[in-house]
């Protein structure tokens, strides 16, 4: 159910950056108009703390869009350590352009490396268990495939992108569909070949949900004790999934119960920006 992408469609990160410059310069950029038109510059934009780089490609597609003269050198890449004072990029080109871009292009590299930089906090939490962190669908409205991507530039991994790539049957649609049986039939039927994974909240819902032939199974809120009880009677019948409430504090031990995967809502949720300065020369 990963994203096999290194990177994310030109097409998605084109209109993330439209729809971001339209909102922010409207009918023009009327503070950078106050330069003259040939001023030209340079610029330095540093990280204030430690962290994770992560939406290069948006920065670039943003100054590319505003004005095509200026130029980029980045000093660091996606997926990279950062210290705070460290030099991410240096700019060059027309003034009103370095400023027109600024604000648009930080907050691309702000929200993303704030993303990365808290899914390697998750990730290092868990070394050594072989138990793979997975993202959810509390994603920024319009920025899930960027947000995915910076999942994957700190270390974790993805779940479904969307509804329409794996089935996730939960309560509602069990209840709906007359039972686990049921409704993983009516997936196999509907979409062959897409996998499929049932929400359980019990023992009993478990043992259906393995009965029904499904690839894996999410193991809804289930306390220590039951997680090592689902390992133990899966016994590799179908992948395990732990999801609800999980924390910082309580990953490294969901994660020694020999579960598979773990679901985190917090990887793409409420994340704090990447302190970021730029610098005009």
């Amino acid at each position: 159910m990963s994203l096999s992408l290194t990177r994310v469609p030109e097409t998605i990160v084109q209109s993330n950056v439209e729809i971001a410059l339209a909102e922010d310069i409207g009918s023009g950029d009327i503070t950078a108009d106050l330069l003259p038109v040939d001023r030209m510059a340079e610029a330095t934009v540093i990280t204030r703390e430690d962290g994770v780089l992560c939406g290069q490609h948006w920065v670039n597609t943003v100054f590319a869009s505003v004005d095509d003269r200026i130029s980029i050198d980045w000093s660091a890449a996606d997926g990279d350590s950062l210290t705070a004072g460290q030099t991410l990029f240096e700019l060059r080109g027309p003034a009103r352009g370095l400023l027109t871009g600024e604000r648009t292009a930080l907050n691309f590299l702000q929200t993303l490396s704030g993303t990365a930089t808290r899914c390697r906090d998750y990730a290092r939490s868990v070394e050594g268990t072989g138990v793979r962190l997975l993202d959810t669908r509390k994603t920024l409205p319009g920025l899930r495939a960027a947000q995915k991507y910076a999942v994957r530039c700190g270390g974790c991994h993805n779940h479904r992108i969307g509804l329409y790539d794996a089935f996730l049957i939960k309560e509602n649609h069990i209840l709906a569909c007359g039972g686990i049986h049921a409704a993983v039939l009516r997936a196999r039927e509907s979409a062959p070949g897409k996998p499929v994974e049932v929400e359980v909240e019990s023992t009993d819902e478990l043992l259906q949900a393995i009965d029904a032939g499904c690839e894996r199974v999410m193991l809804d809120n289930f306390d220590l004790g039951a997680l090592r009880e689902a390992v133990k009677l899966t016994n590799g019948r179908a992948e395990l999934e732990a999801s609800g409430n999980v924390t910082l504090a309580t990953l490294r031990a969901i994660a020694e119960t020999g579960v598979d995967f773990i679901s985190i809502g917090a990887l793409t949720k409420g994340c704090q920006p990447l302190d970021l300065s730029m610098r005009l020369a």
